[in-house]
């Protein structure tokens, strides 16, 4: 095999992947004082990874008011007068991560999210990026004030592209290189130290040596082989949400080194996705295709039947598992159907000119429409599910109101309204997976470990490619946080010893 030539440069911190996850890596180890390049196997007018593609959400502890003001910069009287912002402690953050990973989380992941995420988010706002309130995901109390849920109360201005650009403008304001077009191939291993990796650039090999390595580079939900090899049959068919260059390079490369693999590595991030969105996203459509509003009706399947209980909890601990119940589904198709009051409270999204989307003025109508459906029973199933609601319970979209159904096999818990006002509305949707769960071992400064618990030499991990904290669920807008928390603490320890070696 020929030698591959050695690039001119040599870091004392090598980041690979410049989503939220490198950047804030990057950025942290600058702080430190080291010198550090960042390779990105995408183009640069396709730079970002899936930060670039997320609505910005981001999840953390916060005290009250006061610091919901800090963060946007000044809350006018009337957003103080709109909104009961609440407080989100750490005790609810742990409390909601552990339900929706079913207490599977490893307590030292959670720990490193929950008690740096504050901090952390003060320090993304250091670093330029800019926050507005989360108005969507919280409830709308009928005199129009919002009551915030707790936990996502903001989102980054201008969504994911608003995070992307603001923080590679920070990382080049702090003197960190980017390197476009630089696919990380494999680690250079020598003997039982990592000492930079072997990239190809158009078209040629190169050896980047580094005095540490930070793998950010993401999972591998946009590789249909290792979906079905990990996540199970049907993955394949699943559409992808996110970046088309998260393929598990770095997943890969650190096996071939030593690295335990570490967590949930048949579980993933997948949500309600609209049937006509292409089969990997594209920038220009960003987050256009999701359909989270599934808690204002009803979905059922191809054989007619309701298959989960759409208002089992608020929106964002419960829509990241719903594309693996569709894709469970015959075809890996469901429908999404509201009423006219169930219509009026759908997000934007649901009206772009490419959604999957029926409308006619009576229920027998509308489902004549739908595909591969069996109609009878779908009609059926809306006609229980009227039947079977509570009305003696208030309606209450200002909070988890136990409006409930009774009598059917699976449940409505909470908003449960009949299907009964024209026009009606429905939506085609399948799985959507944004990433996936399975990832590293890594310890309390992001170095990488062995089988054996000990440390791999010059090797740092973060983002999606940390294991053990999300399994079966996440909460939302805890992934933005979790790659800001675990790149922070990456970049600062590597560079620590990299000026240290």
């Amino acid at each position: 095999m020929p030698a591959v030539p050695a690039s001119a440069e040599e870091p004392d911190v090598l980041v690979v992947g410049a989503g939220m996850a490198g950047l804030s890596a990057a950025i942290a180890a600058r702080e430190a004082g080291a010198s550090v390049i960042v390779i990105e196997k995408a183009p640069e007018a396709e730079r970002g990874g899936n930060t670039r593609f997320s609505n910005g959400a981001i999840r953390a502890v916060y005290r009250g008011v006061e610091d919901i003001d800090r963060l946007v910069g000044g809350l006018s009287a009337a957003e103080r007068e709109r909104a009961e912002f609440g407080s989100y402690s750490r005790e609810q953050y742990y409390d909601d991560l552990a339900r929706v990973t079913q207490y599977r989380s490893h307590p030292d992941m959670a720990d490193m999210l929950i008690e740096n995420s504050r901090d952390t988010l003060f320090w993304l706002h250091q670093q330029g990026l800019r926050f507005v309130p989360l108005y969507e995901w919280q409830f709308k109390l009928p005199d129009g004030r919002v009551r915030f849920s707790g936990g996502s109360a903001l989102e980054v201005n201008g969504a994911g592209e608003g995070a992307s650009e603001a923080l590679f403008r920070a990382v080049e304001r702090n003197g960190a290189r980017v390197r476009y077009g630089t696919k990380a191939l494999s680690l250079i291993d020598e003997g039982g130290r990592i000492g930079g990796v072997i990239a190809r650039r158009g078209g040629e090999d190169i050896a980047v040596r580094a005095r540490r390595v930070i793998l950010a580079c993401g999972g591998f939900e946009a590789n249909a082989e290792w979906r079905t090899r990990y996540l199970g049959p049907s993955w394949d068919l699943a559409k992808v949400r996110g970046s088309r260059f998260n393929t598990g390079d770095g997943l890969r490369m650190a096996l071939a080194c030593g690295a335990v693999p570490f967590g949930n590595w048949s579980g993933c991030h997948s949500a309600s996705w609209d049937l006509n969105a292409p089969d990997v996203n594209e920038l220009q459509y960003g987050a256009v295709f999701k359909r989270d509003d599934y808690l204002e009706g009803i979905v059922v399947n191809a054989e007619g039947e309701r298959f989960f209980d759409e208002g089992a909890d608020i929106r964002a601990l419960t829509y990241a598992k719903l594309g693996r119940a569709i894709l469970a589904q015959p075809g890996q198709v469901a429908w999404q159907i509201f009423d006219r009051q169930g219509a009026s409270r759908l997000h934007g999204e649901y009206r772009v000119k490419q959604s999957a989307r029926f409308k006619a003025d009576t229920l027998e109508a509308l489902v004549a429409r739908f595909d591969g459906i069996k109609r009878d029973q779908c009609l059926a199933t809306i006609n229980a599910f009227n039947a079977a609601v509570r009305t003696d319970i208030p309606y209450d979209p200002g909070k988890k109101d136990g409006r409930c159904t009774q009598g059917l096999a699976i449940p409505k818990s909470n908003w449960a309204l009949a299907i009964a006002e024209p026009p009606f509305e429905a939506y085609a949707v399948t799985c959507g997976i944004t990433f996936t769960f399975g990832g590293l071992r890594v310890d309390q400064e992001c170095c990488v470990l062995d089988e054996g618990g000990a440390r791999v030499n010059g090797l740092h991990a973060a983002g999606e490619m940390v294991g053990g904290l999300f399994y079966f669920n996440y909460p939302g807008g805890s992934g933005l946080m979790s790659a800001a928390v675990f790149g922070r603490i990456a970049g600062r320890s590597a560079a620590r010893a990299a000026r240290a070696t």
